[in-house]
């Protein structure tokens, strides 16, 4: 991951954090694909993706998160899942950062699996 993939995982888990949820897994990659976040809120497994873009050209960081990105989310939710005990409830979200100073708008239940 490139220095500003970095940055803005790092400024979208302190701004979870300060909305109070728990950041439990950082960059979850299995074979099937990679989440950025993992993170529980009042016992709700929340995988989150992150998406920076410098504008909301060409629609922007909403519009990357494509029907192949989704996929490979969920498949990677599922191999996350199956590794724990019981099934926590749970949910995909997505944090939208865009432009200088950064904009975040937080997409709670973002795609359904």
């Amino acid at each position: 991951m490139n220095r500003l993939g970095v940055a803005a995982e790092e400024l979208a888990a302190t701004f979870l954090q300060k909305h109070g949820l728990e950041i439990i897994a950082r960059n979850y990659r299995c074979r099937l694909g990679e989440i950025d976040l993992v993170a529980v809120e009042r016992g709700t497994t929340v995988f989150v993706e992150v998406r920076q873009r410098s504008s909301s050209a060409f629609g922007g960081a909403a519009a990357s998160i494509t029907a192949r990105k989704r996929a490979r989310l969920i498949n990677a939710a599922r191999h996350y899942l199956s590794r724990q005990k019981t099934m926590p409830a749970c949910r995909f979200d997505a944090l939208l950062i865009e432009g200088a100073p950064p904009r975040i708008q937080w997409v709670r239940n973002a795609f359904g699996a």
